[in-house]
């Protein structure tokens, strides 16, 4: 990281007796957030950047230009493109105050913003301004952009989409507001040893966060653990109150989350845990310097990292403490803070629709029953009538293990009073089920929030159905999946409740941030307006037939790859082949995503030449790009990290398929990466076993960027094949019926050892430690969990998924026809624009409306 002045361009004077600078006039006024009048944003000239620039570098940073480092010019750029943010900030708010316009709180453990220093420029229109800005300065604005540390505030799709979201509900003008946690560490850094996955702290906060603004004086309490009591207040009424034995206090800090180049700027409010009293003097005077910082270090724990390890009690107990120490804060503060102090709160489903997406930000619902029925001194049935109208439900999994259960034992330790509001929830929920199916005792049980085995312990996903006005799942196939086999019941007590919202991505940030190539050859096609209305991208279809356009449509995917393969070499020491098909499996590593299927295949490859089996010539040049972490705890997915690596090592070092054959597995995949690697993949690897994927995002992401998909018909696979044709997608392996069937019968994998000479030389060749210096026992749980287990049928579809990559290799071999096949992708794939999923949230869940 760089220390060193400016170059040489840069003006060797102080900022303030620069005559350059001299006459930009007074600071504009801002009025105070608590105005009624309008807020004035700073002028959007070059000139007026420069000002704004050089006063946070001189009085934000304390440096004068001559003597800044590239990160002071980093800070300083960025808090002056804020302060154009921040004026829209206040103007958005003091509309809504104004309109008292229903709200949508969006409720997630995780938000993968990426870098929002271009997000920022693009939002405001304000690229060309820096630029020019800076370079008045003598700084080049590729430097500055490349000195920002991405958040560390999420995982994979999940936290991916909620930053989509709150993307769209600004572009599209909807008052909203994300809530979560502001993670101290984040998710880890993957870093690689001998091939291995090693975590390291994300120190993404080290050199300071200009994205955000802290506002401690609405801190909000958090109580834990301590008792409940009964007793009777002024009328008479007989009423419980829970008195906690400790508390935290919450922080807010605001990012700023702008709609693109329409003057609106939403709100991402992210929390950290403090102690409420972090520091006793009298102990630490007594030399207990530890007991002294104790509350300190219990409440920081809280926001430290994104889920911790919880394969302990504690690691347990800490995910229940950040769970319901958000939900708690965004609950109090949207209570308290956003709605104005006369609110009736009887009309609060007038006024805020929560999104829980996924179980994580469950417990939000005793919460809410508790403000209302504790605090606020509301009767049960009216307060209850009052949440079941004020939440909606996504559900993000198809794999039970996946379904959150908390023992009662821990919520009861943890959070006394929720417990008790919950056994009330479902005692009045199982009266209805029995009035509902009379006699059916067995259904009851079933159905109860409550679950006897293997312990007493609470089912989120039903709290939240029970609670929640509407329930989605987030793909066709997968909300058909959700109300037949995992909450059958729910859906036949209350079919309405069920509905289908497709996931979506935004294109402002992964096609016109991340494929400015492709996006203006989009452009000088079709025109401008498409970036907020992606259907116009089926105006690229005749394009499809156009020679010349296909020409320049493989330039850009060319020129994509130069770019990808600098980064990988500058990033990582990886240099990449040129003139190879890009085949790129980028995702969460689980085994029901089924990497190892994709091994398999490049083992299969390698085996074909080193035995003679093949000409060199007769394979397809092939660069195979991994990305993925794995979960600390999840054993069997590090050791399919160690085999992909050590695999990736033998292949590259081996001059028989030099030229042919290469594997990249660049550590610690994020979107900033993604955003250079997406627009330079030609295959997407989408290869789940059907029936498990819920929908997936980079599916997506890879389709609107040129690259066609080899998948299953799982999760959004099946409406991208549905959507860009079969033609033009390259499906393989078992459907969802069929992997039921199959298992029904007794799935034998063995078999499909024993009867495929292919598989059976590929999985031969790992065993014998080929790819890991002899060692067979570094790869014994691997193989034997594939011919013994293989609970997610690797073995069953890798025949039918070796048939396709031979389709793949047909149709890339003819450039006119992949490249008719990846524009196809581009123009069609405009369904899944986030936009288009939160159109669907709006009419079928929110019933909000946009505003101005």
């Amino acid at each position: 990281m760089s220390t060193q002045p400016a170059g040489s361009a840069a003006p060797q004077m102080s900022d303030e007796s620069n005559p350059r600078f001299a006459s930009y006039g007074p600071e504009l006024p801002v009025t105070s957030p608590l105005a009624l009048g309008p807020v004035v944003s700073p002028p959007h000239t070059v000139e007026g950047f420069v000002k704004e620039f050089l006063h946070e570098l001189n009085y934000g940073q304390g440096v004068a230009l001559s003597r800044s480092s590239v990160n002071d010019q980093y800070l300083a750029s960025a808090r002056a493109v804020r302060s154009y943010l921040m004026a829209q900030w206040l103007e958005t708010q003091r509309r809504q105050r104004e309109t008292q316009a229903k709200s949508v709180a969006y409720l997630s453990a995780e938000y993968l913003l990426g870098r929002q220093f271009d997000n920022a420029l693009l939002a405001t229109g304000l690229t060309d301004t820096v630029e020019k800005g800076l370079a008045a300065c003598g700084i080049d604005i590729d430097v500055v952009r490349a000195q920002e540390i991405e958040p560390g505030l999420g995982n994979g799709g999940l936290g991916r989409l909620a930053a989509c979201f709150v993307d769209s509900l600004a572009s599209m003008n909807v008052s909203a507001i994300g809530y979560g946690i502001r993670y101290e560490f984040g998710i880890f850094r993957q870093t690689f040893v001998d091939g291995r996955q090693v975590e390291q702290p994300d120190t993404w906060l080290d050199l300071g966060s200009p994205w955000e603004v802290a506002h401690p004086e609405n801190s909000v309490q958090v109580g834990f653990g301590g008792r409940t009591e009964t007793y009777t207040d002024d009328d008479g009424v007989e009423r419980t109150r829970w008195i906690p034995d400790s508390n935290v206090k919450g922080i807010p800090h605001n990012y700023l989350v702008p709609g693109y180049q329409n003057g609106r700027v939403n709100t991402l409010r992210l929390w950290s845990a403090v102690a409420t009293q972090s520091f006793d003097l009298a102990i630490f005077n007594s030399g207990d310097y530890t007991a002294a910082v104790r509350a300190q270090t219990f409440a920081e724990n809280i926001s430290k990292v994104l889920y911790p390890e919880d394969s302990t009690p504690q690691g347990r107990e800490l995910r229940l403490q950040q769970q319901y120490f958000f939900v708690a804060c965004s609950i109090s503060d949207f209570l308290n803070y956003v709605l104005p102090a006369d609110f009736d709160i009887t009309k609060l489903p007038e006024r805020i629709i929560f999104q829980l997406n996924d179980t994580h930000p469950v417990i939000a619902i005793p919460e809410l029953m508790r403000v209302l029925v504790d605090d606020r001194g509301m009767a049960w049935d009216e307060a209850w009538a009052i949440t079941q109208q004020c939440f909606a439900y996504t559900c993000h999994t198809l794999l039970p293990e996946a379904l959150e259960v908390w023992p009662t034992e821990l919520l009861g330790k943890l959070l006394p009073r929720h417990l008790e509001i919950i056994y009330r929830i479902n005692d009045e929920f199982l009266a209805e089920v029995r009035k509902t199916f009379p006699g059916d005792e067995l259904k009851a049980r079933n159905m109860s929030i409550i679950a006897e085995y293997p312990e007493r312990s609470v089912r989120m996903a039903y709290l939240a159905t029970v609670a929640g006005a509407k329930v989605n799942g987030v793909a066709e196939l997968h909300s058909q999946l959700l109300r037949d086999k995992v909450l059958p019941d729910f859906s036949a007590m209350w079919p309405e409740k069920f509905t289908n919202v497709t996931n979506g991505v935004t294109p402002r940030r992964f096609i016109k941030l991340a494929n400015p190539l492709l996006s203006t050859l989009i452009t000088d096609t079709i025109g401008v307006g498409w970036l907020n209305d992606l259907e116009r991208l089926r105006e690229l279809e005749p394009y499809a037939e156009d020679p010349e356009f296909r020409a320049s449509f493989r330039e850009v995917k060319a020129a994509n790859k130069v770019r990808l393969r600098a980064l990988l070499e500058q990033r990582d020491g990886l240099v990449l082949p040129e003139d190879a098909m890009l085949d790129v499996m980028v995702k969460r590593l689980h085994e029901y995503k089924r990497q190892l299927l994709k091994v398999l295949h490049i083992v299969a490859l390698y085996d074909l030449v080193v035995s003679g089996q093949a000409k060199i010539e007769d394979i397809t040049p092939r660069t195979f790009v991994f990305g993925a972490k794995a979960a600390p705890g999840y054993r069997m997915a590090k050791e399919i990290i160690h085999l992909i690596n050590r695999v990736a090592e033998t292949v590259n070092n081996d001059p028989r398929v030099d030229g042919r054959l290469a594997v990249a597995f660049p550590p610690n995949y994020n979107v900033t990466l993604a955003e250079t690697l997406i627009p330079a993949a030609d295959l997407s690897e989408q290869i789940s076993l059907a029936g498990k994927e819920a929908s997936g995002t980079g599916n997506m992401k890879f389709a609107l960027n040129g690259a066609l998909t080899i998948g299953t018909d799982d999760g959004a696979n099946v409406e991208i094949r549905q959507l860009v044709g079969d033609d033009n997608f390259f499906l393989f392996g078992l459907s969802e019926p069929q992997v039921e069937e199959l298992q029904a019968k007794g799935y034998r994998p063995s078999a499909f050892y024993e009867s495929n000479e292919s598989l059976r030389r590929a999985i031969d060749l790992i065993a014998s430690g080929a790819f890991t210096g002899g060692d067979r026992e570094a790869v014994g749980p691997i193989v034997g969990d594939l011919l013994y287990n293989d609970r997610f049928m690797v073995l069953a579809d890798y025949q039918s998924y070796i048939e396709a990559q031979e389709r793949v290799d047909e149709r890339y071999a003819d450039p006119d026809a992949w490249s008719r096949s990846a524009i196809l992708n581009v123009a069609r794939s405009g369904f899944f624009s986030s936009d288009r999923a939160m159109t669907d949230y709006m009419d079928r869940i929110w019933h909000v409306s946009p505003r101005r």
